[in-house]
């Protein structure tokens, strides 16, 4: 991102220490004390945004949610012509945008978005298109690649998406659409974690392939809302995902595991109805940090700069209901919660830049709404 603020740059003053006594697994866990150990420069506004992805030369893709596709360059923002059309509908929408593994010569993004359907029924997509920034800004040869089973209603539809180190595959969450047993139907793709090729097409090897159905797709099940999803340097993929009444969760993600919802989760249903938690069913794999009461996990970033050396490797997420920037300490397949910043507003998504700074969406439903905000080292 070539530097150029557009507006308020907040100093705040440095935490006299950035990790706090370790709370409880299912604890929310403290705000951190004495302020944020960042200085945090709003850079631009959006209006709604749901994703942003950094182009080679520092510039940046965001999507906002009712079906703009921005590319933000030398201080402005312009519409890139030949964005989907999107069913802007409660939690449906524009959503992710990340660039192929071949990017540098290929010039191909990959978005997701909600695609109406007939009788009401709805459903995530991924496509992918040549992006081009010579003369105006467009999407070439657009078409869609993927599609999740659709049913009716507007929440859950998950849709993040995010390649594998080795560029081989990508994979893409599919929410339960807040129908829950299709969760653990293997026939559906709901509330799953998916291993595609970078065609859309299922990946040789999955674990479920010739159950019927969309089986040849799945590579986790028993998910709910997943809304983080991210490689660590070891290869490791990690999601995050939010629980019912409660029960947020982090889970690393491992081949063929059922991870529980709706039989376990350690929230609740909404109208109170109990749901057992996960020590009732060993079998299910547990999520290595929850939270409870819920903080929304909106994002998810494993961060590997230089700007912040002392969280190298550690995980990011951003919280929608508790407006806060959450640190979580990763150490091989163990996680523990450290940090919670609060940012007195929604913070929709969570990317480190080229430089190592970490950069911040609001979700913009709310004052001052939609900013991209950009933290940088304190001094």
């Amino acid at each position: 991102m070539k530097s150029a603020s557009l507006g308020l740059v907040m100093f705040l003053a440095v935490s006299a220490g950035a990790c706090q006594s370790q709370p409880a697994p299912g604890g929310e866990g403290p705000l951190s004390e004495g302020g944020l150990p960042f200085t945090v420069t709003e850079v631009a506004k959006f209006d709604s945004p749901w994703a942003m992805t950094f182009l080679p030369d520092g510039s940046l893709l965001v999507t906002e949610k009712s079906g703009k596709l921005k590319w933000f360059a030398e201080g402005a923002a312009k519409d890139v012509a030949g964005a989907p059309t999107v069913k802007d509908d409660g939690q449906g929408g524009f959503a992710d945008v990340t660039l192929a593994p071949d990017f540098a010569t290929s010039n191909t993004v990959y978005l997701s978005w909600t695609e109406a359907g007939s009788g009401g029924k709805s459903g995530a997509v991924v496509g992918r298109a040549k992006l081009v920034l010579d003369g105006a800004p467009h999407l070439d040869g657009l078409n869609v690649i993927w599609r999740q089973d659709k049913v009716n209603g507007d929440g859950h539809f998950s849709q993040r998406i995010v390649f594998s180190p080795d560029g081989k595959y990508m994979f893409v969450t599919s929410g339960e659409r807040q129908k829950f047993n299709p969760a653990q139907d293997l026939k559906l793709n709901l509330g799953k974690v998916l291993r595609l090729l970078p065609d859309g097409t299922p990946a040789p090897g999955n674990p479920f392939a010739g159950k019927g159905g969309s089986s040849d797709q799945v590579w986790s099940y028993g998910h709910r809302n997943l809304y983080g999803l991210a490689f660590d340097k070891d290869g490791r993929l990690w999601e995050n995902e939010m629980g019912p009444g409660g029960g947020d969760e982090v889970n690393l993600v491992v081949e063929g595991k059922n991870y529980g919802y709706p039989i376990v989760s350690n929230g609740d249903h909404y109208d109170g109805r109990d749901i057992p938690d996960h020590p009732t069913r060993p079998e299910f794999e547990a999520p290595k940090v929850w939270w409870n009461p819920s903080i929304s996990p909106s994002s998810l970033l494993i961060y590997s700069g230089s700007k912040f050396p002392q969280w190298q490797g550690d995980m990011f997420i951003g919280a929608l209901s508790g407006q806060s920037l959450i640190r979580v300490d990763l150490d091989g397949d163990k996680a523990v919660k450290a940090d919670r910043w609060d940012m007195e507003t929604r913070i929709r998504e969570v990317e480190q830049g080229p430089d190592g700074d970490i950069w911040l969406l609001e979700d913009g439903s709310s004052d001052p709404g939609g900013r991209l905000l950009r933290l940088s080292p304190k001094g």
